[in-house]
């Protein structure tokens, strides 16, 4: 029998995380062994931000729910539901929900997310 063309991910990986935002991996490194893209379902807090970083993936993000707030090079971004936004690898960007809902959000990354790939900064 042939290799099968298909990996079926019947549950997401939940990634551990200690600020209170959900990441749901449903393909990619930690939940399917892809290396080449990832796609990760998000819920982050109200007023929940992260470090800058500057990866060196693509990132698309599509929010399904809330607003969400990109620093992007020094510019700033604020995404609604139903908006998408591309920023390619190399950017130095931040990422924060500061307002009072939860944002809801898909994410896309070519290749797939990596903690080795993110390069985050202390803060």
């Amino acid at each position: 029998m042939s290799e099968k063309r298909y990996i079926l991910n019947p549950a997401p990986f939940v990634v551990p995380t200690t600020d209170g935002k959900l990441i749901e991996e449903h393909v990619g490194g930690a939940s399917t062994g892809t290396s080449a893209y990832s796609l990760a379902h998000m819920v982050a807090p109200p007023h929940w931000s992260e470090p800058h970083q500057t990866p060196t993936f693509d990132e698309i993000t599509i929010v399904v729910r809330g607003r969400k707030r990109f620093e992007i090079d020094g510019d700033v971004v604020e995404l609604q539901a139903g908006q998408a936004l591309l920023i390619k690898g190399g950017a130095r960007v931040r990422y924060s929900n500061p307002f009072d809902a939860e944002c809801e959000y898909w994410s896309i990354c070519v290749p797939a997310f990596s903690p080795d790939t993110v390069h985050r900064e202390e803060e």
